[in-house]
């Protein structure tokens, strides 16, 4: 049996931790994935700037960096935008809400151009047709549009949460009580370095392979009644 030192508790706390970040961080980018993807593909020029600027900027600075700035800088904004209001009190951002923050960002700026090419993908006589049966823009969207582009985003979309999943490992420099932190604990305490770091790699595995396969089964049931050639 494999001894933990009872630790092994405290790495399975870390896994929760672990998922909950991923989780909260892949809703937080999905939202600006579609919101960065509808502003690149606007007619609206100062749209299509920010969406470039904000994906030029994200991709550009290493997600470490993102996390760091975040939670450090994050405190610093927030405290000057309440003293303008009479705030005096200490605003803290928390290491769970930073990295929330920073790999939503991270994400969103990958999945928009998940997202775009997906929106491109979509055959314009389906907007036709759409229109033609006198739906709304907003129906549109959701009934017809949405749909297809889930279906054609999702292989991107989980190659992305992968991504996202392991990069939870970071947060862990700012304090957050993950995986990875909690074996950095049980490394400090028990000088064994080699086994809780092998067992922190096999639990991100899991997560993986498990992620794997909920992906796996997403993009099946948004194929079917797909016709293949």
């Amino acid at each position: 049996m494999l001894d933990l030192h009872g630790f092994g508790d405290q790495l399975l706390q870390g896994a929760s931790i672990t998922i909950q970040l991923a989780l909260c961080s892949l809703l937080v980018g999905l939202i600006l994935g579609l919101l960065g993807a509808s502003a690149k593909l606007s007619n609206i020029k100062p749209l299509q700037w920010i969406a470039n600027l904000y994906t030029t900027i994200i991709r550009g600075v290493p997600e470490l960096l993102t996390v760091l700035i975040i939670y450090f800088g994050a405190t610093t904004v927030l405290m000057a935008i309440a003293s303008q209001f009479g705030y005096q009190e200490y605003i803290e951002i928390g290491p769970f809400a930073a990295g929330v923050t920073a790999l939503g960002l991270t994400f969103g700026a990958y999945a928009t151009e998940v997202f775009r090419g997906a929106l491109q993908a979509i055959p314009k006589g389906q907007h036709e047709a759409a229109i033609a049966l006198g739906m709304q823009p907003r129906r549109k969207f959701f009934r017809i549009i949405l749909p297809q582009v889930w279906r054609v985003a999702l292989p991107g979309i989980g190659n992305l949460f992968l991504v996202l999943l392991k990069d939870t490992a970071l947060v862990s420099v700012v304090g957050l009580e993950d995986i990875m932190r909690k074996a950095n604990v049980a490394v400090s305490n028990t000088k064994e370095p080699f086994l809780f770091y092998l067992v922190a790699a096999f639990m991100y595995l899991a997560l993986t392979i498990v992620s794997m396969a909920v992906v796996h089964f997403l993009e099946k049931r948004a194929s079917r009644g797909l016709t293949r050639g």
